[in-house]
């Protein structure tokens, strides 16, 4: 019996479920590990009162209650849903779009062209909500989530008018070279992604992404999805720590803050939690994300190389 799709591949209602299953599936995985974030931000804002796991949540529950860990829930969910939205649906789009224009090139510049591109209208789209969720978390009195949050920085600034929304972008955004890292980090997550797709179809599984059941398509997108969470754990950590000593206003330059936490403490600090924290969640968005689109009657994520499909097509039995 011919399955019922709701909307064919790179049609317009295509696009708009990948923006959709992006902003669900990054609003709710980003949630669900607010208390984990609300103990990394803290570690990297204060190192020596939050010196670690242990003593950091010892400390909040103390100080805080229970409370202190959903600080910045609001900012994680709707600032990380457009941020989801852009960088899965954009890339998607962008991809086809560089497919087309780049026939000829490796796939590799594909999956990074279409990254950045999609990364650097996430990010700025990210940079208002994540400026206001550091400092709900890392500053107990300063509001309570995004409804008084954006009014008390605006505030708290001296701005007029429309001039808040100028002031947010910059405020977010911080720094041109942080958006050039976090963009480099979308570029080389994406590309794992993919790279690992296309490996586990051919080496792993040796059947064409179609021949397999659903519950083997998502097998293989959240072990693609661990792995490229597990690679950008620790590429991102740097400018994640950068990001969050300056929202904090810790620092108001890079160059100054990358000499106030240090070169070592710039790759190690708050790494073990961010492991623990990024890899999982990348597995669960592109679940969630594959989910969705598996119940919209379309495919799994992951582009295979062409000359590898028909390579196995020729190899399967008639």
């Amino acid at each position: 019996m011919k399955e019922t799709k709701f909307c064919e591949e790179f049609s317009p209602k295509y696009y708009g479920i990948c923006a959709i299953g992006g902003m669900l599936s990054a609003g709710a995985t980003h949630v669900a590990i607010t208390p984990l974030d609300v103990l990394k931000v803290n570690m990297q804002v204060n190192p020596v009162k939050y010196s670690s796991i242990c003593t950091s949540f010892t400390t909040l529950l103390r100080e805080g209650g229970v409370s202190a860990f959903r600080r910045g829930w609001t900012g994680k969910f709707f600032g990380y849903g457009v941020q989801g939205a852009c960088r899965f649906g954009l890339y998607e789009y962008m991809n086809k779009i560089y497919s087309n224009s780049l026939k000829e090139q490796n796939k590799s510049l594909i999956f990074f062209l279409s990254s950045a591109t999609a990364e650097v209208i996430a990010n700025v789209a990210l940079c208002p909500f994540e400026a206001i969720k550091v400092r709900v978390q890392a500053q107990p009195h300063f509001a309570k989530g995004l409804g008084d949050g954006f009014p008390k920085l605006y505030a708290s600034e001296g701005l007029r008018g429309y001039e808040t929304i100028t002031f947010l972008f910059l405020e977010g955004c911080l720094d041109s070279h942080l958006l050039d890292i976090r963009n480099v980090v979308s570029m080389i997550m994406f590309s794992t992604f993919e790279h690992s797709v296309d490996f586990l179809y051919r080496n792993a599984i040796q059947r064409k992404k179609e021949d397999c059941s659903i519950t083997q398509q998502l097998g293989v997108t959240c072990l693609a999805g661990y792995a490229a969470g597990s690679t950008g754990s620790i590429i991102s950590n740097p400018a994640d720590n950068i990001v969050a000593s300056l929202n904090n206003n810790k620092t108001n330059s890079l160059k100054m803050a990358v000499k106030k936490i240090g070169l070592r403490n710039l790759f190690t600090r708050s790494l073990p939690i961010r492991i623990m924290l990024v890899g999982p969640v990348v597995t669960l968005q592109w679940l969630l994300f594959d989910t969705i689109k598996v119940l919209s009657g379309l495919p799994t994520s992951g582009h295979i190389t062409t000359e590898v499909e028909v390579t196995r097509a020729k190899i399967q039995p008639a």
